[in-house]
């Protein structure tokens, strides 16, 4: 019997105060953040770090969690799929971006920028929860 899966993602702010965003193969030519899949015996928080270093080559600082989404058979996803994506803000001190298979283009944008990008829904809704973080 199929189940959920558990992945991980970050919005993470590199050392100019911008969002990594990245176009993935996944994801149908739409932008989100980098993330994956939960492993057996593995914490959130280590799933993204670990996920992080795998697809751009960043160390992540501050890790926080940020909100959880799900996404079941979402149409922007390359194949059916039933996700419980737990979503994590995070800053890293390195912007060089070192993509593994996955990763076809990567920014660093301003926050208020991303939304002019072709976002995932799980995404646009992460960013917009971070905007709304940042207003005074």
């Amino acid at each position: 019997m199929e189940r959920p899966l558990v992945c991980v993602g970050a919005l993470v702010w590199g050392p100019g105060g911008r969002v990594l965003l990245v176009r993935t193969t996944k994801w149908r030519g739409l932008w989100g953040v980098p993330g994956g899949k939960v492993e057996w015996g593995e914490s959130l928080e280590a799933a993204v770090r670990r996920e992080l270093a795998e697809e751009v080559g960043l160390p992540l600082r501050d890790v926080r969690y940020a909100q959880t989404q799900e996404a079941v058979l979402s149409p922007e996803f390359h194949k059916p799929a039933h996700m419980l994506l737990v979503d994590f803000f995070a800053t890293t001190e390195q912007d060089t971006v070192t993509p593994n298979e996955e990763i076809a283009e990567w920014a660093w944008v301003p926050l208020l920028q991303a939304p002019a990008y072709p976002l995932n829904t799980v995404t646009r809704t992460l960013v917009a929860l971070a905007a709304q973080e940042a207003r005074p």
